[in-house]
């Protein structure tokens, strides 16, 4: 049989998102009834509860400290339950509608680990905390919070309609979701810790007094402009220098852009960002509640502006960073080139000559001219080390 090449010939070596496609990928339409989006519920679901399950048997080498013993015990067990029985469904729902088998069966398969495991009637074992651990409560509670919000925004009020969920590069940055999150150790130690130490060597007690004696609302407003000022100029940093540059084109090397594109971020990246943007709010005497609200807004925020999402409310777009104005950051073309550097504050950007917003137009494209970065998320941590 012929297919175009010879037979000698050395075949390409897959990619794992090539190799995904190829395992589930069939002739048949996707859009809703066809068996495509029941069969994709029915592996999300039964990974998540597989991996509930598995922080029920392991909590303290899986789960949070700060997070473990606040969990209302018997709803967790209700939920796990209850999402296996919903993985079920739709993975046999999916292999009724649906002439290749390989979601549902891989959504059974999933949900059927997660039984074999107890499900949720999993004894917690007794037994003291482990110096290191994995933050997968984290990671589940993320993609429920986060996917729950967006993946349905971005359905009803697309930018981009042709855009498909599994576009290039997906797995990827579905990697750097799953390491923020089960690394949160990591980046406690890494950016926490030192902001802490750093803060109370450089706090003014003034200026802290006359901070917590504003009440919490002011503060929370007060904290995003100067968290935003802190980041506009790190940000600015690491678009300006050369060294900074490798870390930071990381995060540019998205190609296209959706809720979860806001994820690929270096390592080296995310410690210098988060660590000198918590040490201005902490050098400045904030509450820590208005840190908290303002910490939870970023973590919104920053998946937000991403999206690939229209939102109906353009008037906002001069007052608050929307799509559009973080979309022309990350454009290809060359006025899009070190542009729009707030994360929250698009006045920042116009106080500081760094503003581009064309009125009602978009970027045509994404990602760094002339470059593109090796796929995973192992390669690209060490792509900014290798010689040019």
């Amino acid at each position: 049989m012929c297919y175009g090449a010879s037979m000698d010939a050395p075949s390409p070596r897959l990619t794992a998102e090539q190799w995904l496609a190829r395992l589930f990928a069939d002739d048949r339409p996707r859009h809703l009834g066809t068996g495509w989006l029941s069969g994709l519920l029915g592996i999300v679901l039964g990974l998540l509860a597989l991996l509930a399950v598995l922080c029920l048997h392991f909590p303290q080498y899986l789960t949070l400290p700060e997070l473990r013993g606040r969990y209302p015990l018997a709803l967790v067990r209700l939920a796990i339950d209850v999402a296996l029985l919903a993985a079920m469904g739709f993975a046999g729902l999916s292999m009724l509608l649906r002439r290749k088998k390989a979601l549902g069966v891989a959504g059974l398969a999933l949900a059927g680990a997660a039984l074999l495991l107890g499900a949720g009637g999993v004894e917690i074992p007794r037994g003291g905390a482990s110096a290191v651990y994995l933050g997968i409560d984290w990671f589940v509670l993320g993609v429920l919070s986060t996917a729950a919000v967006f993946v349905p925004l971005e359905g009803a009020f697309p930018h981009r309609r042709e855009q498909a969920a599994f576009r290039r590069g997906w797995l990827t940055d579905t990697q750097y979701f799953f390491a923020s999150h089960a690394l949160a150790q990591v980046m406690s130690v890494a950016v926490l810790a030192p902001a802490v130490a750093l803060g109370s060597v450089l706090a003014v007690t003034p200026v802290q007094d006359l901070i917590q004696s504003l009440p919490l609302v002011m503060q929370f407003a007060l904290a995003v402009m100067v968290a935003d000022l802190a980041q506009y100029a790190v940000h600015r940093a690491f678009h300006a220098v050369p060294v900074l540059w490798r870390f930071h084109k990381v995060h540019h090397s998205v190609e296209v852009m959706d809720w979860i594109a806001g994820s690929r971020l270096h390592l080296v990246d995310v410690i210098v960002t988060r660590g000198l943007v918590l040490l201005a709010l902490l050098v400045a005497g904030f509450d820590q509640v208005a840190v908290y609200a303002y910490l939870a807004l970023v973590s919104f925020h920053a998946v937000f502006i991403h999206a690939n999402f229209v939102p109906r409310w353009g008037w906002l777009e001069r007052w608050i960073a929307m799509p559009r104005f973080h979309h022309w950051h990350h454009g290809v073309e060359p006025e899009a080139r070190d542009v729009n550097f707030a994360v929250h504050l698009p006045m920042i950007d116009r106080w500081l000559g760094t503003y581009h917003m064309p009125e009602n137009r978009w970027p045509e494209g994404y990602g760094i001219a002339g470059e593109r970065a090796p796929e995973g998320w192992m390669r690209q941590l060490v792509w900014p080390f290798r010689r040019r």
